[in-house]
C-alpha cells in the first residue's frame, strides 16, 4: 500500500464531502486507502460518507476524542508507505498524490511534506511554511512585529515570508491541513501526542522529525485550496484559549526550563491580550449599529422635542417634565431597536427597508401604549411621529454612508441581483443553474460557460472557459460557480489563482451534491452556500421562529386551564410548554419518525407539531410527508407555524 489518507472531521459535512470528491480524483492510479475519522458530529456526516463513499474507512467516535487522538486511531490501522492527514475544509487537485508521493520518494531524507495553501479566493496562504516559534519568534508574533515585516529575516521567522512561495524549501513546521509523512519516520518519532487536543500537535510532529534526522519540505508544485477557519473560527474567545495553551504544552516539551518561562511568560500574556481583543472585537462588530442608532435617536428626538416644547407647547415658557427624556424617551427608542431587531435591520446585509418596517411597526405600539397610559403619562403624539420620522432618515441615511465607505460589514443588499457564471457541461451546469433558481437569491443573471478551451457555437454557452475574464467584466459577475464533475480541481485552482478579483466570489459545486462550498464575501473566505434550501436557516427566520415560539408557550400556560380540555395527553400538554420556553424543543418541527429522512434539510430544533398537522383528517404517504418538510423548510413563515399550531392544537401534548 502506498499511501492512507486520514480525515478528522466535526459537524462540516458539506465540506468533508466536497473533499472526498476530490481525494476520490486523486487517488486514481495510486494503491491507496481513505479514513475518515468522525468526532462524534450530529449533522449526518457519517451517513453521508457511507453513502456516497463506499470506499472510505469510517471510524465513528461516540465523542469528540480531539485531533490528535483522531488521527492516531487511523493511523494505527493504515497500511501504506505514507500517512497523509488532511484536513476535511480542503480540496486537492487532481494530481497532488502523485506529485507529492513522487518527490518523497526522490528525497529518501523527506520525513514529512506540506504544499502550496490558497484560500477559497485563490490567495495564498503564507502558513504554508512555518518556522519554529522560539521565544523570540513567538514575541514578534504577537506583536504584530511579523506582519508588518513580513519579508524580514529577522521578524518573518514565523511564516518564513522571506522564502519564495514558489520555490521548495526544506522549512521547520509543516501544516496541519496537509501534512504527508513517511510511515517508518513515525515509527521512530511515535504517533501524534495526544496532550494536543487541537493545534500545536503539527508543530510537536515536525519538530520531532527533525530530531530524528529526517527532513520536512515546502513543496509548492502542487496546491491545495483551504478553506481557513471552518473547523474552527478563529476569531473565538475558545481559539485563543486552545491555540495559545497548545504553544505553552509546546514549550513545556521542547524548550529549556528558562526558555519554556520566558515563553510560557509571553504565551500568557498574549491570551488576556488577544482574549480582550477579541470581546472587544465581536461586542464593537454586533453593537457598532444599534449603539448608533441609539445615539442617533435620542440626539434627534431631544432637539426635536426642545423646538416642539419652546414654539408649540409652551411658546411663554416652561418644559416638559425632567422624567420624559430621563425615562419616556429611552423606552420610545427601546421599542424601536427591538423592532428594528425583530424585523431584520441588522441582518446582514443590511437593508433598508427593514429599517422603514421596524421603525413603522415599532411606532404602532408605542401609539397604542401611548392610548393606554394615563394623561400625566401622555407627553405629545407629534414628538412620536416626528422622532420616527427623524429615525427613519436618520437611520437609512447612516447605513447608506457606511455602506459608500465600505467598511467591513457594512453592506447594504449584497445578496440582490447576484450574477452567476457556472463553469461546466450542459447537464452538470443546468442542474446547478436549476439549484440557484429555487433559492430565495433570485439571480439577475446565470451564464453557462463551456469548461473546454476550444471555440464552440452551441447557444447554450456564452463563451468558454479561456473567456472567462471578458465575460466576468461584460456581464458584470459577481460569482463564478466550478462544476467539479467537468473540471479538474488543478484547473478550478488554476483560474482562481489567476483571476484573483476581490468583488467575485468564486465556489465549487461538487457532483451529485445539494451544496456549494466556496467564499460568500470579500472578508471570507470559507463559508458554507448550501444553494438549494435555506430559508428556515436564515438567521431572520431562526430569531423569529424562537421569539414566536416563546410567546407561544407563554400563552399555553396562560390558557392552561382550558387547554387542557381541548388536548389529548394534558401532562405532555404542560411538559412541552416548559420545553419549549427553555429551546429544548420548538412548537413546530420536521415530521421525523418512522422512516422519513431529513438528513438533507437545515437543522432546526424538534418540534411538537409538524407540517403534517395541518392536516386534520388525511392519511400521508412517505413521499407527500418528505416534500411537505422540504417545502416547509424552503418557504419558511410564520404564519406557517401558526396555521400548524391552529389546525393542531389538540396534538400540543405529544411526546
Amino acid at each position: 500500500m502506498k499511501l492512507s489518507v486520514i480525515i478528522v472531521n466535526y459537524n462540516i459535512k458539506y465540506f468533508l464531502e466536497q473533499c472526498l470528491y476530490s481525494v476520490r480524483k486523486a487517488c486514481k492510479g495510486i494503491e491507496s486507502e481513505i479514513f475518515v475519522v468522525d468526532n462524534n458530529s450530529v449533522d449526518g456526516s457519517v451517513k453521508m460518507t457511507m453513502e456516497k463513499f463506499p470506499e472510505v474507512t469510517v471510524i465513528a467516535n461516540n465523542e469528540n476524542k480531539g485531533f490528535s487522538k483522531a488521527n492516531n486511531q487511523a493511523i494505527k490501522k493504515a497500511k501504506g508507505e505514507y500517512i497523509l492527514l488532511l484536513n476535511p475544509d480542503t480540496v486537492v487537485e487532481d494530481d497532488t498524490f502523485k506529485k507529492s508521493i513522487s518527490f518523497m520518494d526522490e528525497h529518501p531524507e523527506a520525513g514529512g511534506l506540506g504544499v502550496k495553501m490558497i484560500d477559497g479566493k485563490g490567495k495564498f496562504l503564507p502558513e504554508s511554511k512555518r518556522g519554529f516559534p522560539s521565544p523570540v519568534t513567538a514575541f514578534y508574533k504577537i506583536f504584530g512585529l511579523s506582519a508588518i515585516f513580513p519579508r524580514s529575516k529577522t521578524f518573518g521567522k514565523y511564516h518564513l515570508g522571506y522564502l519564495d512561495k514558489d520555490e521548495i524549501h526544506e522549512v521547520d513546521v509543516l501544516a496541519g491541513a496537509f501534512m504527508m509523512l513517511r510511515k517508518k519516520v513515525l515509527e521512530k518519532t511515535g504517533l501524534l501526542d495526544e496532550a494536543f487536543f487541537m493545534y500545536g500537535e503539527d508543530i510537536d510532529i515536525s519538530y520531532r522529525i527533525i530530531k530524528a534526522g529526517y527532513k520536512n519540505y515546502y513543496y509548492p508544485e502542487t496546491r491545495i485550496i483551504h478553506y481557513k477557519g471552518e473547523c474552527t473560527k478563529k476569531s473565538s474567545i475558545n481559539y485563543v484559549f486552545i491555540f495559545y495553551n497548545a504553544m505553552v504544552i509546546f514549550a513545556k516539551k521542547h524548550f529549556s526550563p528558562k526558555n519554556a518561562r520566558i515563553f510560557s511568560f509571553l504565551i500568557n500574556f498574549a491570551i488576556y491580550f488577544r482574549a480582550f481583543f477579541a470581546i472587544a472585537s465581536r461586542f464593537f462588530s454586533k453593537a457598532f449599529l444599534p449603539i448608533t442608532d441609539t445615539v442617533l435617536l435620542f440626539t434627534g428626538i431631544y432637539f426635536i422635542k426642545t423646538y416642539w416644547e419652546q414654539n408649540v407647547i409652551f411658546p411663554n415658557g416652561g418644559h416638559y417634565p425632567v422624567e420624559f427624556i430621563a425615562f419616556v424617551v429611552p423606552a420610545y427608542i427601546l421599542i424601536w431597536l427591538l423592532s428594528i431587531y425583530l424585523s431584520g435591520g441588522y441582518d446582514r446585509p443590511l437593508k433598508i427597508h427593514k429599517i422603514f418596517q421596524g421603525m413603522v411597526i415599532g411606532t404602532v405600539i408605542i401609539l397604542v401604549a401611548y392610548a393606554l397610559l394615563s394623561e400625566s403619562w401622555r407627553f405629545s403624539r407629534a414628538i412620536i411621529l416626528l422622532g420616527a420620522t427623524w429615525g427613519i432618515i436618520s437611520l437609512s441615511g447612516i447605513r447608506l454612508f457606511l455602506h459608500l465607505l465600505k467598511l467591513k460589514n457594512i453592506e447594504i443588499g449584497t445578496d440582490k441581483n447576484r450574477r452567476f457564471i457556472i463553469i461546466g457541461n450542459k447537464e452538470e451546469s443546468q442542474r446547478v443553474s436549476k439549484l440557484i433558481q429555487k433559492t430565495h437569491l433570485k439571480p439577475a443573471f446565470i451564464g453557462l460557460v463551456n469548461p473546454s478551451e476550444k471555440q464552440t457555437k452551441n447557444n447554450d454557452f456564452i463563451g468558454n472557459i479561456n473567456q472567462i475574464k471578458d465575460i466576468i467584466k461584460i456581464f458584470r459577475i459577481n460569482e463564478v460557480i466550478f462544476c467539479s464533475k467537468d473540471i479538474s480541481h488543478q484547473k478550478i485552482i488554476d483560474k482562481m489563482s489567476e483571476l484573483h478579483y476581490s468583488q467575485v466570489d468564486y465556489k465549487i459545486a461538487p457532483e451529485d451534491s445539494l451544496s456549494i462550498i466556496g467564499s460568500n464575501s470579500i472578508n471570507t473566505s470559507g463559508d458554507l452556500y448550501i444553494i438549494n434550501i435555506n430559508s428556515i436557516d436564515k438567521i431572520y427566520n431562526k430569531r423569529n421562529k424562537r421569539f414566536l415560539d416563546i410567546i407561544t408557550s407563554l400563552l399555553l400556560f396562560g390558557i392552561f386551564p382550558v387547554g387542557i380540555f381541548i388536548v389529548k395527553s394534558p401532562l405532555g400538554y404542560f411538559k412541552n410548554i416548559f420545553l419549549v420556553l427553555f429551546g429544548k424543543k420548538s412548537i413546530v418541527g420536521y415530521y421525523h419518525y418512522d422512516d422519513v429522512s431529513i438528513d438533507k434539510l437545515p437543522e432546526i430544533k424538534k418540534g411538537i407539531l409538524n407540517p403534517t398537522d395541518a392536516f386534520r383528517t388525511r392519511k400521508i404517504n412517505k413521499d407527500t410527508i418528505e416534500k411537505l418538510n422540504l417545502i416547509y423548510a424552503r418557504d419558511y413563515k410564520i404564519y406557517n407555524d401558526l396555521n400548524i399550531i391552529f389546525r393542531g392544537f389538540k396534538n400540543l401534548g405529544r411526546r
